[in-house]
């Protein structure tokens, strides 16, 4: 089961034209059926989305709802075991911490393949591989 990152997800919400293909891309990803996400990632996407710097922003009730559907994937929770493995994953390889707390919420889920831009693409995070699905 692929665990999707953040960007995954607003990318699937960007109004924007020079992002379509990014959008397009993102919302065929949420079509599956084998999706994991952590609520790190659920929190961030609100955060995101509804800012209202954000370029045509979602309200409190769509962000709201999108959350809500989402929610009919497994869920990672945050545990202090995950906050420790983020810690040393941290350290380790040199990434930020909200990066290597996404991981650790995948393994703990069990995942093997976290979809992101945002992460080095290939490269294996202690059995963990990052996957870029929207390089060409």
């Amino acid at each position: 089961m692929p665990f999707v990152d953040t960007n995954i997800l607003l990318y699937a919400v960007c109004p924007r034209a020079d992002e379509r293909a990014k959008s397009d891309a993102a919302r065929e990803i949420l079509r599956r059926d084998d999706l994991v996400f952590s609520v790190q990632v659920l929190q961030e996407f609100y955060v995101q989305a509804t800012r209202p710097t954000r370029t045509q922003p979602l309200s409190h009730e769509e962000a709201t709802a999108l959350i809500e559907l989402w929610l009919r994937f497994p869920v990672a929770h945050l545990t202090v075991a995950v906050l420790r493995a983020a810690l040393e994953l941290k350290q380790r390889h040199r990434i930020s911490y909200w990066d290597a707390a996404i991981l650790e919420a995948a393994r703990a889920a069990g995942c093997r393949e976290v979809l992101s831009e945002d992460l080095n693409t290939g490269q294996n995070y202690d059995g963990l591989t990052v996957v870029n699905p929207f390089a060409p």
